[in-house]
């Protein structure tokens, strides 16, 4: 049974930290691409950032040097290093796993809600 275990969000001031981290189980063919999305009350889901099996990284804009994604290829855990936090940072975090070579399959975390008050 796949399992992607969120953890680390709450509720935290403009300018503050968090870190999230997301552990995956289960999943039986190599993990590429590990990410993080994020969504606002009545927006769509966007992507936050990714890094690949090489540790390849790509960002939104958005968040361009204040979140670091990184990742335990041992431990299958990426993490999320989110500094300098403005309320716009405010959303349902979810962590992404996509995995298999030829034929690829996407895992979703159950999200965890990160809220950062002005």
């Amino acid at each position: 049974q796949v399992q992607l275990v969120e953890s680390g969000g709450g509720l935290v001031q403009a300018g503050g930290s968090l870190r999230l981290s997301c552990a995956a189980s289960g999943i039986r063919n190599r993990i590429n691409v590990m990410g993080w999305y994020r969504q606002a009350p009545g927006k769509q889901r966007e992507l936050v950032a990714v890094i690949t099996s090489s540790d390849s990284t790509n960002y939104a804009g958005s968040v361009k040097g204040r979140f670091t994604i990184s990742r335990d290829n041992a431990k299958n855990t990426v993490y999320l290093q989110m500094n300098s936090l403005k309320p716009e940072d405010t959303a349902v975090y979810y962590c992404n796993v996509r995995a298999g070579v030829i034929t690829t399959s996407d895992y979703w975390g159950q999200g965890t809600q990160v809220t950062v008050s002005s």
